[in-house]
């Protein structure tokens, strides 16, 4: 029999340790940050221990890669006020459900009787309004790139007319262009491997030319990581930066044509509110006028105000910003528990939070 090639094992210990060493050299003589924006890789990062193969001084955060942490809360509000109105029926993602709003969180509207039901994709949205001719059915659509479109998908097919959208997807180029504005100490970024399949590495040029700073979208195996980090620093040493992928089995230089297709017909790109920073211009996506039957701001002709962003004593706005991790806030692990989530970076299981918690990360930072 043919041995196994130990070539492209993912989670080989003695790559990890090639690599480890790899890191050690090409570290610079200074502190660097690296900033990702995805609750995958920090989960990938915490699980497997891998803050503890970085050299001294390379501290890697989590920045704004969380979409149910950045949704603004008054997106929440109006989809809990859209939940509380007779004949409607809430479809969302289950880590919406304890995002905490204004007055109420999604699951305690549920508990006051509204009709929320957790799916795994908008097309599970389009077929309970189909099995539900009576009831108006609206899906709560958060995620970025990597989400949206699914929802696109749905809209340009011709849903029934008793379903609508309350569109909250949001992009993340714009958000590292504001993260950069802010957070002047990030010296390059970890780019998202899921969002960067939709939209290619292609995406981050005018990021890199405009901020001069290395941007390498990585995998989610610890090899993967480890890699992108490593020519993270490599860019760092030699003093250039440039666009680099490090995920070539998934991700093209012009990402997913069609997917992308989908996107521009469905949405138009709008100024949004991101929970933790702020309106970030030309960030978000709504859908266009020539659907705006199915979109459920329209439809039910709702508004709703702006809530407590920043929960006392909280620090998600810091964590978001990648200005502070997990247990900077003096309420981690005690007054806030993924049983009773004060700020929303622990409630979604792609908050850092709620995966320090899970994972008892301490990083060498």
């Amino acid at each position: 029999m043919k041995k196994e090639s130990n070539l492209f094992r993912l989670r080989d210990p003695a790559r990890a340790e090639q690599l480890a060493r790899a890191l050690l050299r090409l570290a610079p003589s200074k502190s660097v940050k690296i900033v990702h924006v995805c609750g995958t890789h920090e989960a990938a990062i915490a699980e497997y221990g891998l803050r503890s193969l970085l050299p001294e001084g390379v501290k890697v955060y989590e920045g704004p890669g969380c979409p149910v942490c950045v949704t603004s809360t008054v997106d929440i509000n109006l989809a809990v006020m859209l939940a509380l109105e007779e004949e409607v029926v809430l479809c969302t993602f289950g880590d919406m459900l304890r995002v905490p709003g204004t007055e109420l969180t999604l699951e305690e509207a549920r508990a006051q009787g509204a009709d929320i039901r957790v799916v795994l994709s908008a097309a599970d949205a389009v077929r309970i309004a189909r099995e539900s001719p009576e009831k108006e059915v609206v899906f709560f659509a958060v995620g970025f790139e990597t989400t949206a479109p699914g929802t696109a998908a749905v809209l340009l097919e011709t849903p029934p007319e008793n379903f609508s959208v309350l569109c909250s997807h949001k992009l993340i180029p714009p958000a590292l262009e504001a993260l950069l504005s802010e957070n002047t100490e990030v010296d390059g970024f970890l780019a998202p491997g899921h969002v960067s399949t939709i939209i290619g590495s292609d995406a981050y040029r005018d990021l890199v030319e405009q901020f001069r700073v290395p941007v390498v979208v990585g995998g989610f195996e610890p090899l993967d990581i480890l890699y992108a980090l490593a020519l993270i620093l490599r860019q760092l040493r030699a003093g250039r930066a440039a666009v680099e992928n490090a995920y070539p089995r998934a991700v093209r230089p012009g990402g997913n044509i069609r997917a992308k297709e989908l996107m521009e017909r469905a949405f138009q790109v709008v100024d949004a509110a991101w929970r933790g920073i702020g309106v970030i211009p030309a960030s978000g996506l709504g859908i266009r006028d020539e659907l705006a039957r199915f979109d459920a701001r329209n439809r039910f002709g709702i508004e709703a105000e702006a809530g407590e962003e920043e929960p006392p004593g909280c620090r998600c706005p810091e964590v978001i910003m990648a200005k502070a991790v997990p247990t900077d806030c003096p309420l981690f692990g005690t007054a806030c528990t993924p049983l009773s989530p004060v700020g929303p970076c622990m409630v979604g299981v792609e908050g850092a939070c709620s995966i320090w918690y899970r994972y008892g990360e301490r990083p060498r930072l």
